[in-house]
């Protein structure tokens, strides 16, 4: 019977049977070892790096994301009256509430005092109305060990503001966590009686004009890092190499030296009766004290000295790689030497100019030692504001939300300057 003509040898390459033949066998037993060697590659690598991971989740993600966290926790109420945070939780919120709850508020209040967190508490409100603490601590002396009739109309007799629907709104607030309060007080707003959301008055807003200023300030500071750095990379780049490696130790010796040094090195140049000064009068060029410091202008000088090696090392480090052959081909084509600079050569730099504008202005909007000792008043950037709730005022949570709307503000500032100019694209050295 002749063969069919379907049919297929075994050791035809055209087979489709079953059995894999040993070419495939091979390769998918090289390409299993190829992904052991891999994942044990990646797994030595994990280990490598794991005590570094630790050590920043510990020190830097942790901390930070801890002081977030505080920006919409509302614990000192719950913690120091529980009772009475329990039951204006439950509240209605309408008028004034009943005697149950004005009986809860004395309890919580001895026991409060007696335990020590009264002080906790009345921080915690004074926060919402400056005068709530006076008001706690003087009923929690009242209240004593007597006991009346009916609390409500004790305490009211006590102090009338307890027959405010408004105190109580306010404790009401304080009791409910998390809260908006320290995320609306960061944008100078607040909730107002009827419900909603509003601005607080023009004379107590201050956290909106500060972020304002502190972009202000950075976008100046980088302005200038830009302008007095990209001379000083271009010569660092195109000096014969033992001279520009002399120059370069000009540039990388304010980085062994103190912030805190420096900053005080131009408080004594700048002020009144300061050498600058003292210089510009022995020459004749003023007849009294300029004012440098204290200033806007004492701000703007320091914050630049201090971040322009950031400029030029981001720039030098693009320039270095820019090949020479370029400017003297577009020169041989009959180019003028400016021409040619402006259109050959700073095109192939906006990589480091990039970088260097990212990272000035990223830094710039942390700042705090330098305008808290060379600014004046009106010169106070965010990180001052931040350090006075943590240091001064004890607000952890107004300071929580002011560094996440920092934290957030320079995210979408990444975000924006990362689709304008591509910075995943950007040659930081």
């Amino acid at each position: 019977m002749p063969a069919s003509p379907h049919a297929r040898s075994p050791g035809n390459p055209g087979n489709h049977g079953t059995h894999p033949s040993a070419e495939g066998l091979a390769t998918a037993a090289a390409r299993q070892t190829y992904r052991r060697v891999q994942r044990h590659a990646s797994m030595r690598a994990l280990l490598l790096t794991l005590p570094l991971i630790v050590f920043l989740l510990s020190t830097f993600i942790a901390p930070i994301a801890m002081l977030l966290a505080r920006s919409v926790q509302n614990h000192e109420m719950a913690d120091g009256m529980p009772h009475l945070a329990r039951a204006l939780v439950a509240w209605d919120g309408n008028g004034v509430p009943g005697e149950t709850t004005f009986a809860l508020l004395a309890a919580d209040l001895k026991q409060a005092r007696e335990s020590g967190q009264l002080g906790t508490v009345a921080r915690r409100m004074n926060f919402a109305q400056p005068e709530f603490r006076s008001l706690l601590m003087r009923t929690a002396r009242a209240v004593g060990d007597d006991t009346p009739a009916a609390w409500k109309p004790a305490l009211i007799e006590l102090d009338a503001r307890w027959d405010s629907p408004e105190t109580w709104r306010l404790l009401k607030r304080a009791a409910t966590s998390p809260t908006p309060d320290y995320l609306l007080a960061g944008m100078d707003a607040q909730v107002i009686p009827q419900g909603t959301v509003a601005s607080v008055p023009d004379n107590a807003s201050v956290y909106r004009e500060a972020f304002l200023r502190t972009i202000s300030i950075s976008a100046t500071v980088t302005i200038l890092c830009l302008i007095l750095g990209y001379p000083v990379a271009w010569l660092l780049a195109n000096l014969p190499e033992k001279q520009s490696h002399r120059l370069m130790l000009f540039v990388i010796v304010p980085f062994w030296t103190s912030l805190l040094v420096r900053t005080t090195a131009w408080y004594v140049l700048l002020q009144p009766g300061g050498v600058i000064n003292s210089l510009l009068s022995m020459l004749g060029l003023t007849s009294h004290p300029v004012a440098l410091i204290f200033n806007r202008t004492g701000v703007l000088i320091g914050m630049t000295h201090v971040l322009l090696p950031y400029m030029i090392l981001a720039i030098y480090s693009v320039m270095k790689s820019v090949s020479p052959i370029y400017m003297r081909a577009a020169k041989s084509l009959g180019a003028h030497p400016f021409t040619a600079f402006v259109r050959i050569y700073i095109p192939q730099t906006l990589p480091g100019v990039g970088a260097g504008c990212f990272l000035v202005f990223v830094l710039a909007l942390g700042y705090y030692i330098t305008p808290s000792l060379l600014g004046g008043a009106g010169d106070e950037m965010i990180s001052q504001l931040i350090a006075m709730q943590t240091n001064t005022q004890l607000n952890w949570g107004l300071a929580g939300a002011l560094s996440a709307y920092l934290v957030i503000f320079t995210a979408v500032f990444y975000f924006i300057f990362n689709r304008i100019v591509g910075i995943d694209r950007l040659r930081f050295g």
